[in-house]
Protein backbone atom coordinates (compact mmCIF):
# COMPACT_ATOMS: atom_id res chain seq x y z
CA UNK A 1 0.00 0.00 0.00
CA UNK A 2 1.38 3.37 -0.95
CA UNK A 3 0.50 6.59 0.81
CA UNK A 4 -1.82 7.45 -2.10
CA UNK A 5 -3.83 4.26 -1.36
CA UNK A 6 -4.26 5.13 2.32
CA UNK A 7 -6.98 7.20 3.83
CA UNK A 8 -5.99 10.61 5.21
CA UNK A 9 -6.54 9.21 8.68
CA UNK A 10 -4.16 6.28 8.01
CA UNK A 11 -1.39 8.58 6.73
CA UNK A 12 -1.77 10.89 9.73
CA UNK A 13 -1.77 7.86 12.03
CA UNK A 14 1.53 6.56 10.62
CA UNK A 15 3.22 9.97 10.73
CA UNK A 16 1.94 10.74 14.23
CA UNK A 17 2.95 7.28 15.49
CA UNK A 18 6.49 7.77 14.15
CA UNK A 19 6.67 11.19 15.82
CA UNK A 20 5.50 9.71 19.13
CA UNK A 21 8.13 6.98 18.89
CA UNK A 22 10.86 9.53 18.23
CA UNK A 23 9.78 11.60 21.25
CA UNK A 24 8.97 8.86 23.76
CA UNK A 25 11.40 5.97 23.10
CA UNK A 26 14.10 5.70 25.76
CA UNK A 27 17.57 4.89 24.37
CA UNK A 28 19.86 2.99 26.76
CA UNK A 29 23.49 2.67 25.60
CA UNK A 30 25.42 -0.42 26.65
CA UNK A 31 22.38 -2.61 27.35
CA UNK A 32 22.19 -5.60 27.28
CA UNK A 33 25.87 -5.53 26.20
CA UNK A 34 28.53 -2.98 25.36
CA UNK A 35 28.09 -1.52 21.88
CA UNK A 36 24.30 -2.03 21.82
CA UNK A 37 21.78 0.77 22.24
CA UNK A 38 18.56 -0.66 23.69
CA UNK A 39 15.39 1.04 22.44
CA UNK A 40 12.97 0.89 25.37
CA UNK A 41 9.31 1.21 24.36
CA UNK A 42 8.06 1.29 27.96
CA UNK A 43 7.61 5.11 27.98
CA UNK A 44 5.76 4.92 24.65
CA UNK A 45 3.37 2.25 25.93
CA UNK A 46 2.83 4.17 29.19
CA UNK A 47 1.72 7.31 27.34
CA UNK A 48 -1.97 6.99 26.41
CA UNK A 49 -1.77 9.13 23.28
CA UNK A 50 1.44 7.54 21.99
CA UNK A 51 0.08 4.03 22.66
CA UNK A 52 -3.15 4.86 20.81
CA UNK A 53 -1.17 6.15 17.82
CA UNK A 54 0.84 2.91 17.65
CA UNK A 55 -2.29 0.80 17.89
CA UNK A 56 -4.04 2.88 15.20
CA UNK A 57 -1.08 2.55 12.81
CA UNK A 58 -0.83 -1.22 13.32
CA UNK A 59 -4.62 -1.66 13.10
CA UNK A 60 -4.74 0.17 9.76
CA UNK A 61 -2.30 -2.38 8.31
CA UNK A 62 -4.03 -5.39 9.85
CA UNK A 63 -7.34 -4.15 8.38
CA UNK A 64 -5.65 -3.72 4.97
CA UNK A 65 -4.31 -7.30 5.12
CA UNK A 66 -7.82 -8.68 5.72
CA UNK A 67 -6.89 -10.66 8.83
CA UNK A 68 -9.44 -12.80 10.66
CA UNK A 69 -7.32 -12.88 13.81
CA UNK A 70 -4.34 -11.13 15.37
CA UNK A 71 -1.42 -13.17 16.70
CA UNK A 72 0.49 -11.50 19.53
CA UNK A 73 3.95 -12.82 20.39
CA UNK A 74 4.92 -13.34 24.01
CA UNK A 75 5.18 -10.89 25.70
CA UNK A 76 5.10 -7.31 24.39
CA UNK A 77 3.32 -8.53 21.26
CA UNK A 78 0.44 -9.42 23.61
CA UNK A 79 0.05 -5.78 24.64
CA UNK A 80 0.07 -4.41 21.11
CA UNK A 81 -1.72 -7.31 19.46
CA UNK A 82 -4.54 -7.32 22.02
CA UNK A 83 -5.18 -3.62 21.53
CA UNK A 84 -5.16 -4.00 17.73
CA UNK A 85 -7.51 -7.00 17.89
CA UNK A 86 -9.89 -5.13 20.20
CA UNK A 87 -9.90 -2.06 17.94
CA UNK A 88 -10.79 -4.22 14.92
CA UNK A 89 -13.23 -6.56 16.69
CA UNK A 90 -10.98 -9.57 16.11
CA UNK A 91 -9.76 -12.34 18.37
CA UNK A 92 -6.23 -12.40 19.78
CA UNK A 93 -4.07 -15.49 19.39
CA UNK A 94 -1.59 -15.47 22.29
CA UNK A 95 1.53 -17.21 20.97
CA UNK A 96 3.35 -18.27 24.13
CA UNK A 97 6.94 -19.08 24.99
CA UNK A 98 7.60 -22.73 25.81
CA UNK A 99 6.43 -23.86 29.23
CA UNK A 100 3.80 -21.15 29.76
CA UNK A 101 0.80 -23.27 28.72
CA UNK A 102 -0.49 -26.51 30.25
CA UNK A 103 -0.23 -29.54 27.96
CA UNK A 104 -1.18 -30.67 25.46
CA UNK A 105 0.28 -28.03 23.16
CA UNK A 106 1.64 -27.60 19.66
CA UNK A 107 5.29 -26.57 19.81
CA UNK A 108 7.67 -25.01 17.28
CA UNK A 109 11.36 -24.95 18.19
CA UNK A 110 13.66 -22.49 16.46
CA UNK A 111 17.33 -21.53 16.54
CA UNK A 112 18.69 -18.48 18.29
CA UNK A 113 22.18 -17.09 17.93
CA UNK A 114 22.97 -18.57 21.35
CA UNK A 115 20.79 -21.71 21.50
CA UNK A 116 17.18 -22.64 20.86
CA UNK A 117 13.76 -21.46 21.95
CA UNK A 118 10.20 -22.59 21.29
CA UNK A 119 6.72 -21.16 20.85
CA UNK A 120 3.50 -22.91 21.78
CA UNK A 121 -0.23 -22.86 21.17
CA UNK A 122 -2.91 -24.96 22.91
CA UNK A 123 -3.72 -28.17 21.02
CA UNK A 124 -7.47 -27.69 21.49
CA UNK A 125 -9.99 -24.88 21.71
CA UNK A 126 -8.60 -22.73 18.85
CA UNK A 127 -9.35 -23.56 15.21
CA UNK A 128 -6.78 -22.04 12.84
CA UNK A 129 -7.76 -23.94 9.69
CA UNK A 130 -8.35 -21.38 6.93
CA UNK A 131 -7.81 -18.38 9.24
CA UNK A 132 -5.85 -15.34 8.08
CA UNK A 133 -3.57 -14.23 10.92
CA UNK A 134 -1.65 -10.96 11.24
CA UNK A 135 1.35 -11.32 13.57
CA UNK A 136 2.22 -8.41 15.89
CA UNK A 137 5.38 -7.93 17.94
CA UNK A 138 7.39 -5.04 19.33
CA UNK A 139 10.80 -5.41 17.65
CA UNK A 140 11.97 -7.07 14.46
CA UNK A 141 15.59 -8.20 14.84
CA UNK A 142 16.62 -11.50 13.23
CA UNK A 143 13.01 -12.51 12.52
CA UNK A 144 13.43 -15.92 14.15
CA UNK A 145 10.45 -15.62 16.46
CA UNK A 146 8.13 -14.41 13.71
CA UNK A 147 9.32 -17.17 11.37
CA UNK A 148 8.66 -19.80 14.05
CA UNK A 149 5.20 -18.35 14.76
CA UNK A 150 4.44 -18.37 11.01
CA UNK A 151 5.50 -22.00 10.69
CA UNK A 152 3.42 -22.99 13.72
CA UNK A 153 0.33 -21.24 12.34
CA UNK A 154 0.88 -22.74 8.88
CA UNK A 155 1.27 -26.26 10.32
CA UNK A 156 -2.10 -25.77 12.05
CA UNK A 157 -3.81 -24.73 8.81
CA UNK A 158 -3.70 -20.95 9.17
CA UNK A 159 -2.17 -18.35 6.88
CA UNK A 160 0.00 -15.44 8.00
CA UNK A 161 -1.10 -12.40 5.99
CA UNK A 162 1.27 -9.80 7.45
CA UNK A 163 3.81 -8.90 10.11
CA UNK A 164 3.43 -5.69 12.12
CA UNK A 165 6.14 -4.43 14.46
CA UNK A 166 7.02 -1.12 16.08
CA UNK A 167 10.81 -1.06 15.68
CA UNK A 168 13.32 -2.78 13.41
CA UNK A 169 16.96 -3.57 14.07
CA UNK A 170 18.30 -3.30 10.54
CA UNK A 171 21.07 -5.34 9.01
CA UNK A 172 20.18 -8.69 10.61
CA UNK A 173 18.40 -10.18 7.58
CA UNK A 174 14.94 -10.38 9.10
CA UNK A 175 13.02 -9.08 6.09
CA UNK A 176 14.63 -11.70 3.87
CA UNK A 177 13.36 -14.39 6.25
CA UNK A 178 9.80 -12.97 6.22
CA UNK A 179 9.10 -12.86 2.51
CA UNK A 180 5.88 -14.90 2.66
CA UNK A 181 3.84 -11.86 3.74
CA UNK A 182 4.18 -8.05 3.93
CA UNK A 183 6.19 -6.51 6.75
CA UNK A 184 5.08 -3.22 8.33
CA UNK A 185 7.38 -1.38 10.73
CA UNK A 186 5.85 1.69 12.37
CA UNK A 187 9.12 3.63 12.73
CA UNK A 188 10.18 3.30 9.07
CA UNK A 189 8.60 3.65 5.69
CA UNK A 190 7.72 0.00 5.03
Amino acid sequence: MTESDMTTTDVRSYVDARDALAKKTRFVPGFPAEGIVFEDLTPVLADGEAFALLVDALAAKVREWGADMVGGLDARGFLLGSAVAYKLGLGILAIRKKGKLPPPVYTKTYALEYGTAALELPSSGIELGGKKVALIDDVLATGGTLVAASELISELGGEVVGYGVVLEVEGLGARERLQQAPVFVVNVDS
